[in-house]
C-alpha cells in the first residue's frame, strides 16, 4: 500500500502538467461549440472552464467568460437551450432551440470534432519537433526460440522486410504480421555485414487485444528487449564480492568501455579478464526508491593476472558474478514471502528439493500449487503442504516454508486471471531499447503524419471500447482523473514531445467518449437531434428527461468506477 505522504507528493507534482493538459483540451472542446454557435448567430451567455462556483470571470459582449472551481470539464451556456423556456419572437433568431436541427447538430458536433482536429495538430507538432520511436533492432534472442531458428541473432538491425525499408520496430512488426504463412525476405545488418534471412511467420492468434486482426503472422521470441547489466553476487567472499560489488549493482563500465546490456558484458568479459586488471564501474541504489534519483557510484578493481577465462561463463563464475533473475528485487507487503521473512537480495536455490535455474521455472512451480491443492481435496486432506523454498543470503543457505495464495492479476492481454503466487519479484531489468528519431521538416508531411496518427489512435480507442464490452479486456483497465494525472506527470518529466503525444491521445479519447450515444454527452444530444431530423418533430420532453436522467446516472457511475480503479491502483498496488 502506498504511503499517504508519497501519494500527496505525487499529487502535488501532477498539478501543473494535469492543469495544462486538461485545461487546453477542455478549452479546445468548448471553443468548438462556441465558435459554431456564434457562426449561426446563437447568443452564448457563458463560456466556462470548469464547473461550480466561478473563481474568475469577465464579460465581453453577450458572453461571460469564467474560470470555475471544479476542473473536471467545462461548458458553453447558450441562450434558449432550455426547450421548456418561453422565448420572445424577437429573440428566437438568437435562441439555440429555435435554430434548424441541422445547425443544432453542427453546434453539438463541433466540440468533439475540435478535439479530433486538435489531435492532428499536436501529432503534426510532435513530428516537427522529433519523435522517439523504438528502432528495428533485435534484442536478446534465446537459442531455443523460433526467432533464432529462423536466423535472427541478438543485436541484428533490421533494414527491410519484403524489400520494403523499415524505420521503426512497429513498422517492422506490421510487415511481419501481415506475412503469415508466407516466406518473406528480411535484410539485417549484423556487425559490419549485411545478411538476408528467409523467414516464414506462422499464423497464430493475435495476443494483442487492441488489434482488429484476430490472426497474424508470428515469430516467437522476436523482441526489442535486452537484459540490463544488473548483477547478482552469491558469495560476498568471491572476487567480485571482496572487491566491493553487491547484488543489485548496475555495471556501467568495464575497463573504460560503456555497457548497457548483459550480452555486451558477456562478450567483453573474457578479454577484459585476460588483460590482467579488471576495473568495474557500477551504480548502487537504483532499485531503492529513496536513492534511485541519486545513485552511488562504485568502482571495483580486481587483479585477474592468474585467472583463466576462455569464455563468459568461466569468467563470470571465477569472479562470482551471475545473472540476477533468481535474486529477489522485492517482496509484496503481507504476502506469504514477506511473512516468511524473505528479503531483497535473497537468492532462490530450490523449491521442494528441485534446484531452480530460471525465474520462469519458479513461477511455473508456484502456479502449479493449485494442482497440488486439487489433489489434496480429492484425497480429503485438510490443506496442501507448503512449499519448502531454499534461499541463499550472504552466502548462507536457509529453508523457509511458503503456502502460496491466490491473487487476481492483470495479464499482458488486459484480462484478469487468478493465479497462485508468493509475492516476489525477480531482479530482472530491461535495458532501454535502441531508439530512432523520427523528424519531419516539411509542414505538409507533418500534417499527413498527424492525420495518420490521429486515425490510428482513434481506431485503437474505439477498439478498446469494443473489447471492453466484449469482455476481452478487464474493466479494471478503465482509468479516471488520477490516471490521467499520472500520465501527464510522467510524460511532462520526459519532455515536450512525449507530453504532447499523451495530450493528443487524451484529446482523441475525449472525441470518442463524447460521441457515445449517452444522454448528457454530446453523442446523446446528437441522437435526439438525428431522431428529430428523421421524424420532422422533436422527441417529447418526457422522453428526453428520462433519457437525460438515465444518462446522468450512467455517466456518474462510470466516473465513480474509474475513480475506484484509480484508488485501488494507488493504495493497493
Amino acid at each position: 500500500m502506498a504511503t499517504l505522504t508519497s501519494l500527496f507528493q505525487s499529487a502535488v507534482e501532477s498539478i501543473i502538467p494535469l492543469t495544462v493538459l486538461l485545461g487546453l483540451l477542455i478549452f479546445v472542446h468548448e471553443m468548438g461549440h462556441f465558435l459554431v454557435a456564434k457562426y449561426f448567430k446563437v447568443r452564448v451567455e457563458v463560456f466556462s472552464l470548469g464547473f461550480g462556483p466561478k473563481i474568475f470571470k469577465f464579460k465581453k459582449g453577450d458572453t461571460v467568460y469564467a474560470l470555475s472551481a471544479i476542473p473536471l470539464g467545462g461548458y458553453v451556456k447558450m441562450f434558449g437551450d432550455d426547450p421548456t423556456a418561453t422565448v420572445d419572437d424577437a429573440q428566437k433568431a438568437h435562441s439555440f432551440t429555435h435554430k434548424p436541427v441541422g445547425q443544432r447538430i453542427a453546434v453539438v458536433l463541433a466540440g468533439p470534432i475540435m478535439n479530433f482536429l486538435f489531435a492532428i495538430l499536436i501529432f503534426a507538432a510532435v513530428a516537427l519537433l522529433g519523435e522517439q520511436a523504438i528502432a528495428p533492432k533485435v534484442g536478446d534472442i534465446a537459442q531455443d526460440s523460433v526467432a533464432y531458428a529462423q536466423g535472427f541473432r541478438s543485436g541484428d538491425a533490421v533494414k527491410s522486410v519484403g524489400s520494403e525499408p523499415v524505420e521503426t520496430w512497429d513498422e517492422m512488426m506490421q510487415k511481419i504480421q501481415a506475412s503469415g504463412d508466407r516466406t518473406v525476405a528480411v535484410e539485417v545488418q549484423r556487425g559490419d555485414k549485411t545478411e538476408t534471412l528467409q523467414i516464414t511467420p506462422k499464423l497464430a492468434d493475435n495476443k494483442n487485444p487492441l488489434s482488429w486482426d484476430r490472426v497474424v503472422g508470428e515469430v516467437t521470441g522476436l523482441s526489442p528487449q535486452s537484459r540490463s547489466t544488473f548483477i547478482g553476487i552469491r558469495d560476498p567472499k568471491s572476487l567480485a564480492g571482496a572487491a566491493g560489488l553487491k547484488t543489485g549493482d548496475h555495471i556501467k563500465k568495464v575497463n573504460g568501455t560503456d555497457l548497457t546490456k548483459w550480452r555486451e558484458l558477456r562478450e567483453l568479459l573474457p578479454a577484459a579478464v585476460a588483460s590482467g586488471e579488471l576495473k568495474i564501474e557500477a551504480e548502487r541504489g537504483l532499485l531503492d526508491e529513496k536513492t534511485a534519483d541519486k545513485p552511488e557510484t562504485i568502482t571495483a578493481s580486481i587483479n585477474t593476472k592468474n585467472m583463466k577465462a576462455d569464455s563468459a561463463e568461466t569468467a563470470l563464475s571465477a569472479l562470482g558474478i551471475e545473472f540476477p533473475e533468481l535474486y529477489l528485487a522485492g517482496t509484496e507487503k503481507n504476502s506469504p514471502a514477506a511473512k516468511a521473512g524473505l528479503q531483497v537480495g535473497d537468492r532462490l536455490i530450490s523449491i521442494d528439493g528441485t534446484p531452480v535455474t530460471s525465474f520462469e521455472q519458479v513461477a511455473s512451480t508456484i502456479r502449479s500449487y493449485g494442482d497440488r491443492q486439487t489433489s489434496n481435496q480429492a484425497s480429503k486432506d485438510s490443506a496442501p503442504a507448503p512449499l519448502n523454498v531454499v534461499i541463499s543470503r550472504d552466502g548462507a543457505e536457509k529453508t523457509v516454508a511458503l503456502a502460496p495464495n491466490v491473487k487476481e492479476r492483470m495479464n499482458q492481454q488486459g484480462k484478469e486471471e487468478r493465479r497462485y503466487e508468493i509475492g516476489i519479484s525477480p531482479l530482472v531489468v530491461d535495458a532501454l531499447p535502441s531508439t530512432v528519431l523520427l523528424n519531419l521538416s516539411n509542414p505538409l508531411s507533418a500534417a499527413v503524419r498527424g492525420f495518420d496518427q490521429t486515425v490510428k489512435w482513434t481506431s485503437l480507442t474505439v477498439l478498446s471500447f469494443v473489447r471492453l464490452f466484449q469482455g476481452e479486456v478487464s474493466p479494471k483497465n478503465v482509468g479516471g482523473f488520477f490516471s490521467i494525472g499520472a500520465m501527464a506527470k510522467k510524460s511532462w518529466q520526459i519532455g515536450a514531445p512525449q507530453f504532447l503525444h499523451v495530450m493528443a491521445i487524451i484529446s482523441i479519447n475525449l472525441f470518442v467518449l463524447n460521441l457515445l450515444p449517452v444522454p448528457v454527452l454530446d453523442g446523446g444530444h446528437l441522437v435526439f437531434y438525428t431522431v428529430e431530423a428523421i421524424k420532422g418533430a422533436p422527441l417529447s420532453m418526457r422522453k428526453m428527461e428520462i433519457a437525460q436522467q438515465v444518462g446522468l446516472v450512467l455517466l456518474l457511475g462510470l466516473m465513480v468506477f474509474a475513480l475506484w480503479n484509480d484508488a485501488t491502483r494507488m493504495f493497493f498496488n
